[in-house]
């Protein structure tokens, strides 16, 4: 039996009838608006962050004054101080979250223990408390830390460890152990494989597309901190370049231009990340699909 193919939409979904045209005109339409709504506000910041324009109620996504005075203006208000203590630590906290998410992944997912899923669902129990919740808590043991006595109050460390450990990190790369085949495990054993290298030379490279997806929510979930860098602070030079967005935006003598000139300098980084991780977070992301 024949199968007339110009019957069927195509794979993108797109009528391959002569008389479809309603149809492609009403999904062009879609499609434009889809494209607006998302990079519309992209559009403006990076008009903003580029037009010389004193009046903020006036944004528009070509600049009518193109000048580079924002960046100016932003540089003396330290702007770039900000986005070297946001890059630090957003780069310590991943480093030690991929860290501690991996090590955590393999005794819950390839050991057995006793308490195994009590320590799993305590640290599933850390996703649900707010930040709201344990800003007191934290605050005063980042003041005053325990065992060592030792503040951590102005330091930059003192929000790289508390972003260390991600209960989300965690689970995703505890389902992804999981689902690898023991066979490979017992195989390696076999030939005389110890715990380190069986570790760092088998497991650890089939999780590339899971370290992809945890690296970059990660470097997002850091990115986005705004209670904890101000918590920690002990001085404005201390700020992250979120928690500076904010106090020049609450600044009259600071206009709109050059804060979203901040704000495009903040988004620069998370563009980079995700498109470097890009195949493998897609590659994770779609691995996950198909296991589920």
């Amino acid at each position: 039996m024949s199968v007339n193919s110009s019957r069927f939409d195509s794979a993108i979904g797109w009528s391959t009838r002569p008389d479809a045209w309603v149809s492609k005109g009403i999904r062009v339409v879609l499609s434009a608006l889809a494209v607006i709504l998302f990079c519309g506000p992209l559009l403006v910041i990076f008009s903003g962050a580029f037009d010389n324009n004193p009046d903020p109620t006036q944004l528009s996504v070509i600049p009518d004054n193109p000048s580079l005075r924002n960046f100016q203006v932003a540089t003396e208000n330290k702007i770039w101080d900000y986005l070297v203590n946001s890059l630090v630590i957003a780069g310590g906290a991943l480093l030690l979250q991929l860290a501690v998410s991996v090590f955590a992944a393999y005794a819950l997912a390839r050991k057995k223990f006793r308490g195994q899923a009590i320590a799993l669902l305590v640290i599933l129990a850390t996703m649900m408390l707010p930040e709201e919740v344990i800003a007191i808590p934290l605050s005063l043991v980042i003041g005053d830390l325990p065992l060592v006595h030792v503040s951590l109050k102005g330091t930059l460390l003192g929000v790289i460890l508390p972003l260390g450990a991600w209960g989300f990190s965690i689970f995703v790369m505890t389902e992804f152990m999981r689902e690898i085949p023991a066979e490979l495990e017992e195989a390696a054993k076999v030939d005389g494989a110890g715990e380190l290298r069986l570790f760092a030379q088998i497991i650890l490279p089939l999780c590339k597309p899971a370290l992809g997806v945890i690296a970059v929510f990660g470097f997002n979930m850091i990115w986005e901190q705004y209670l904890l860098p101000l918590i920690v602070a002990a001085d404005p030079s201390d700020y992250t370049l979120t928690v500076a967005l904010l106090a020049l935006r609450s600044d009259d003598q600071v206009g709109t231009g050059i804060v979203l000139a901040g704000a495009l300098l903040a988004l620069v980084p998370s563009l980079i990340v995700y498109l470097s991780l890009q195949k493998s977070f897609l590659r994770g992301i779609t691995t996950g699909a198909i296991k589920g």
